[in-house]
């Protein structure tokens, strides 16, 4: 890397980047039949055809890595004010329950299929864990854990977006021919679908009290990402292979950052601190437009030569994972 490319003006030119791209990333979503993709879906596709089209900008690369590392690991703690602990304290003891089986069956399900299929394990884990969780923030939250190449996270978030998206617009069409009331189609969608917005798409037509319950039984997936999170560190460090590894396992500073954001918006903020609903709105939008200029430096890393190979089979079985998850979910509601 030349001195000029980690220079500051370099350094911030790279950050700007990042969120110019997520800026146009914004406008692609605005465009009718883009919406449903979203903003983020749709700044990783910009983002990938960039850098087929003109290379990757090496002088810029030091302010896409912290636009990359960094400033993702601030989407996740920022995310953490999404989380109300109290809400699912009072209210949604009984879909952690559901929640955990959903979890367990999305990751175990694509698990199976890549050993048998021989596809890509980071990817398809990572699938796994988006499907089982809460999409591309779950996979941002794993992939440092387990130390997944900026290209295979980048291509997990893309198709975890497109695969949400798909399935969410499916669920607003199968929806009348379901003999489910608008209070079960929530939770069943809620347990079931990939990301939070995806979530709030399907089940908004159904009317507020589907979309309640839906966010509500969503949120218990968001609130089990911490511990999957400590467990996962913790099989990395003793199980590996079934032997102990010497391989150091970074422990994920974030997420007591996380944990702590859950835990201000749950119990201060609001209640014993006063904080007008605009500035939290806008703390939302802010945290949506930092893990999508995050996510265009990780689709600035992205090779199509090697999409293909890579992603083709992982792409296969999570569509049958989300298939059968959706089957399981619908029986367990």
């Amino acid at each position: 890397m030349t001195n000029n490319a980690k220079s500051f003006p370099y350094w911030l030119a790279g950050i700007a980047f990042t969120f110019f791209i997520a800026l146009l990333g914004y406008l692609l979503a605005l465009v009718p039949g883009f919406k449903p993709v979203g903003q983020l879906a749709c700044a990783i596709i910009i983002a990938v055809l960039y850098r087929q089209l003109f290379g990757y900008p090496e002088i810029l690369r030091a302010g896409i890595t912290f636009s990359t590392k960094k400033l993702l690991r601030f989407a996740i703690i920022l995310y953490g004010l999404k989380l109300n602990i109290n809400t699912i304290f009072q209210d949604g003891i009984g879909l952690l329950l559901r929640d955990a089986i959903v979890i367990a069956f999305a990751i175990g399900l694509m698990m199976l299929l890549a050993k048998a299929w021989k596809a890509d394990q980071n990817i398809s884990f990572l699938l796994g864990v988006g499907t089982g969780i809460c999409g591309a923030a779950a996979i941002a939250a794993v992939a440092p854990i387990i130390k997944t190449k900026e290209e295979d996270t980048a291509i997990s978030v893309g198709i975890i977006a497109l695969m949400g998206t798909i399935f969410a617009i499916g669920y607003t069409l199968i929806k009348p021919l379901l003999p489910l009331t608008a209070i079960d189609y929530g939770i069943w969608s809620g347990i079931s679908l990939h990301e939070l917005a995806h979530v709030a798409i399907a089940a908004e037509p159904a009317g507020e009290e589907a979309l309640a319950m839906a966010l509500l039984a969503k949120l218990g997936r968001v609130f089990l990402l911490v511990p999957f999170c400590f467990l996962l560190i913790y099989f990395l460090k003793f199980k590996r292979n079934g032997e102990r590894t010497r391989e150091k396992i970074e422990f994920p500073w974030f997420l007591l950052g996380f944990i702590l954001m859950s835990m201000l918006g749950s119990y201060v903020l609001g209640s014993i601190f006063p904080v007008p609903v605009k500035l939290l709105e806008g703390v939302s939008t802010a945290t949506t437009w930092i893990l999508t200029a995050a996510m265009v430096g990780l689709g600035l890393n992205v090779s199509l030569r090697d999409l293909r190979t890579k992603a083709l089979k992982p792409f296969i079985a999570i569509g049958i994972t989300s298939i059968c998850l959706s089957i399981v979910a619908y029986f367990i509601i």
